[in-house]
């Protein structure tokens, strides 16, 4: 694909998309109705990846700010709520700014139907909608994107980390809000190949078999570390924007659809066993005009698989708690050549989503094709080893 080398790079380095408000910070208390609170967030890394060093023969070596948030939420009235969080988007990369990343107004009806508007995160899979600050390991999912974690513009692109310009319809049905689905409009693409102004609508429908996951609002979680006890979740999702893919001379349309389970349960020795797996269907229908061309904003087309499974240790060590996982990772785009990951590594859980390190082995060739699903793509599979650390408030 030969899109602006600039976007590649800046998609390639950020790995780290969505992320749900804190729900950690300090709240402070106005009268009965009103309050706000703040919260920040930040995560590093350290990485050393094989034949990438700039001789392009040795191994590299990285310390990097992946993400650093600022969060503050608070109650206008016990229906009228708001969000507004700031990222250091595409950290590390010539793309490095500081920015709004959510800005919601929440209208929170009921319990069966509420009203998000500003922006906002597009219902998505459970990955995207985890994000990186909740997810259960440290590098984000590696399937292919959505188009507003594709874009690094929210004015003449899909969006950025997640987010677009939009309203989503939430709620949960049925007893104890088993059934919980989101659907919204957004701007989507609004670059050259969508003449006619279309917008994008994204939906995602999910069902708890055990226990009821709690978040907030439509947001999603990997992992709850045994504290929810048994979850089995199912879901499904869904977006689609006519003329959302391309180019000005050779637009397309694009449908994704995903699918996605958690299952998480407590052992009798309290060893907790997760696992997530996930399944996309993108169809951009591109040309081969399209695909050759440097200004294509060219979504991935094909299919794509993700599975990891973690357990983590019952007793402590030391002011944590140890959890060895594996993930692999499997992208099939319909005009290119196949690309996969292998991945394991070790979490070190302190305080939840809230304190953890993170060491890994990744082996595979996604990193180096890239974002490139032309029928030319080319990478070499190449070994990574990465420390990661995430802490919030």
């Amino acid at each position: 694909m030969k899109n602006a080398k600039q976007v590649s790079r800046a998609i390639a380095l950020s790995v780290l998309v969505t992320a749900p408000l804190a729900e950690a910070g300090k709240k402070l208390e106005i009268d009965d109705t009103k309050w706000i609170s703040i919260g920040v967030g930040t995560r590093g890394s350290f990485t050393t990846i094989e034949d990438a060093a700039p001789n392009g023969d040795d191994w590299n070596n990285d310390f990097n700010l992946d993400s650093a948030r600022v969060y503050l939420n608070g109650q206008v009235t016990e229906q009228i709520a708001f969000e507004l969080n700031t990222e250091c988007t595409f950290c590390g990369s010539d793309l490095e700014d500081y920015d709004i990343l959510d800005a919601i107004v929440k209208f929170n009806l009921s319990p069966v139907f509420n009203v998000w508007v500003g922006r906002l995160l597009v219902p998505a899979d459970r990955a995207e909608m985890s994000g990186p600050y909740y997810a259960n390991v440290y590098d984000f999912n590696k399937t292919p994107f959505y188009p507003a974690d594709y874009s690094t513009s929210f004015s003449n692109g899909a969006g950025v980390y997640g987010r677009d310009q939009g309203v989503t319809f939430w709620g949960g049905l049925g007893e104890e809000a088993r059934f919980t689905y989101a659907a919204g409009v957004f701007n989507g693409y609004d670059g050259a190949a969508n003449q006619s102004d279309n917008l994008l609508y994204g939906a995602r429908l999910s069902y708890n078999f055990l226990n009821v996951e709690k978040n907030p609002g439509y947001y999603t979680s990997s992992t709850y570390y045994g504290t929810a006890g048994d979850i089995f979740t199912v879901a499904i999702a869904a977006q689609y924007q006519e003329d959302g893919t391309g180019t000005e001379l050779d637009p397309a349309d694009f449908t994704g659809f995903s699918t996605d389970v958690l299952y998480e349960t407590v052992l009798d020795g309290g060893g907790v066993v997760t696992m997530e797996g996930e399944y996309k269907n993108f169809d951009a229908d591109l040309s081969a005009d399209a695909l050759a061309a440097a200004d294509c904003f060219c979504m991935f087309s094909g299919d794509a698989y993700m599975g990891t499974a973690l357990y983590m240790f019952s007793k402590e060590v030391g002011i944590g708690k140890f959890q060895p996982y594996i993930r692999y990772t499997k992208n099939s785009p319909d005009d290119s050549s196949d690309r996969d990951e292998y991945e394991a590594g070790v979490n070190y859980i302190i305080d939840g989503q809230n304190a953890r390190i993170s060491a890994f082995y990744q082996y595979g060739d996604i990193a180096t094709k890239g974002l490139n699903y032309t029928p030319s793509a080319g990478g070499d599979d190449v070994s990574a080893f990465k420390i990661g650390v995430q802490i919030q408030l």
